[in-house]
């Protein structure tokens, strides 16, 4: 099994028809594999290339000076992530899962320092991001890929409505404050062998919504599970954005759409020269407040709802807590 490559373009500039094909494209994707690569997004690849050059700038700095920008030792998904600290493996009850060996930074809410919220809920969670003052450019050229990547993650949502036979505009309700962590992680260089069993990132599944990553070509890449138990190979390719299903979106669908359990693995010992790997993630997600509970289309007297209903935030906290290790 293949992670398909779907053209988006057509949802904005086909006819019915095309994009009746391409509604029953994502519904496979996402009902088999649970991944997609997406072109025809619109996002400028130079614009990516510029942001990887930035952040790489950024994790080359001083650890003391990475550390201004960290909410630790807090366990939460914001701000700068040190190596050594995250272990995503053990939100699938690896609790023996070593560290990732990976750092991270990210921002979350960065729509609300622009627009401040003004629903109570999203008031209460909000808390401006610490912004590193170096490298120049950093923070506007990456609020300038979050406004195009935030509503590219809306059109997801749009598109998903006909791919799960419901009206269009749906989900329309759940997304129109949707909650987003926009994230760099760098997988640096390994100069020493790493312990037995420990990954750039280790198995697991995402946590909400839809995840859309920039991957680079670097060694040691995304490798996702097939039915088979088999790790297959998500290549990168030039000018896409891999898409993948959260745990929230499984819940919702009743397992039809999959939360697949997805690795970042070591590269080859026997290489020579640099291995550094730069991920751009966007996770999504519905609103904070959102109650998600099986959705109609998904659910019937022969397939009862498997889960009670959960609040969106609530579920995406406990995961966030259950993958740091300190």
């Amino acid at each position: 099994m293949q992670v398909p490559v779907i053209d988006i373009a057509a949802f904005h500039g086909g006819d019915e028809q095309a994009r009746a094909t391409l509604a029953r494209q994502w519904a496979h994707a996402f009902e088999t594999i649970g991944f997609a690569t997406l072109v025809g997004h619109g996002i400028p690849e130079d614009l990516l290339d510029e942001i990887h050059s930035l952040a790489l700038d950024f994790f080359d700095r001083p650890l003391e000076e990475k550390m201004r920008s960290s909410f630790r030792p807090e366990k939460t998904g914001q701000g700068y992530v040190p190596l050594g600290i995250e272990a995503v493996a053990r939100t699938l009850n690896d609790e023996a899962a070593p560290p990732d060996i990976c750092e991270a930074l990210t921002f979350t809410g960065v729509e609300w320092e622009r627009r401040p919220p003004h629903n109570a809920v999203d008031q209460a969670l909000f808390r401006a991001n610490r912004w590193p003052d170096t490298p120049p450019q950093f923070r506007k050229r990456l609020n300038e890929y979050f406004d195009r990547v935030y509503a590219l993650g809306q059109t997801l949502m749009r598109l998903s409505a006909p791919a799960l036979e419901l009206p269009d505009g749906f989900f329309d309700s759940y997304y129109d404050r949707m909650a987003s962590s926009l994230r760099l992680v760098h997988y640096p260089d390994q100069a020493q062998d790493p312990l037995p069993g420990q990954l750039r990132y280790g198995a697991h599944t995402d946590y909400t919504g839809f995840t859309l990553l920039r991957q680079d070509n670097a060694p040691g890449g995304l490798q996702v599970l097939s039915p088979d138990g088999s790790w297959v190979d998500v290549p990168p390719v030039r000018g896409a954005l891999v898409v993948n299903a959260g745990d929230l979106l499984a819940r919702w669908t009743n397992d039809r759409w999959k939360s697949n359990v997805h690795r970042v693995i070591n590269p080859p010992k026997s290489l020579t020269g640099s291995t550094r790997r730069l991920s751009i993630v966007l996770f999504t997600g519905p609103n904070a407040d959102a109650r998600i509970e099986c959705l109609p289309s998904c659910q019937g007297p022969a397939n009862p709802a498997k889960y009670a209903p959960i609040i969106a935030h609530d579920h995406l906290m406990a995961k966030i807590r259950a993958s740091m290790t300190a």
